[in-house]
């Protein structure tokens, strides 16, 4: 499974490949940070996302998208610039016609570290380990985009496998 990753942020939004099987190390395919000026025009950087994404979406022919959900923060600014990302990468993924999944920041840290509670530095220490990285992805917003793909890889690739079949037996298990 391929799945694509994504830290949103109006500003600085991380990107993340990934391939891997649930229980399985992760291989990295390649990360990135897509970049919008703040004192261009609000519509102009959700374009410019959106285009990003979109091409990454194209490029990488993910089996999936991973974002990760927007969570209340006390910076009502901030939190309506990442919504509006993680409006984008949602969109994105479902316009290529992928299953989009989103988790919460506690999530991603417990399926990557086994701690719902772990910070930056142990985020970024875990996903350099477990992609056997020569050194950690910078900035952190790359880092944590990957983080996102290795959760999907190992939770959502069973969720989904979960609901299939959950599926099937309330089909009365035709194929």
């Amino acid at each position: 499974m391929r799945v694509l990753g994504v830290d949103p942020g109006l500003t600085r939004c991380g990107v993340g490949v990934v391939e891997g099987v649930p229980g399985r190390p992760c291989t990295l395919v390649a990360y990135y940070v897509v970049y919008t000026d703040p004192a261009d025009d609000l519509s102009l950087r959700l374009l410019h996302l959106d285009r990003s994404l979109t091409d990454l979406v194209a490029e990488h022919r993910p089996d999936a998208v991973a974002v990760e959900r927007v969570f209340s923060q006390h910076n009502v600014r901030t939190v309506m610039g990442t919504a509006q990302a993680s409006g984008i990468a949602v969109l994105a993924g479902a316009r290529a016609g992928l299953p989009v999944q989103t988790y919460t920041p506690s999530e991603v840290k417990a399926a990557v570290t086994g701690s719902g509670q772990a910070d930056k530095k142990q985020m970024t220490a875990m996903v350099t380990r477990l992609l056997r990285l020569a050194e950690p992805p910078k900035p952190a917003d790359a880092a944590d985009a990957l983080a996102l793909a290795i959760c999907h890889v190992w939770r959502g690739g069973t969720r989904s496998k979960l609901a299939e079949a959950a599926d099937r037996a309330r089909r009365g298990g035709a194929r």
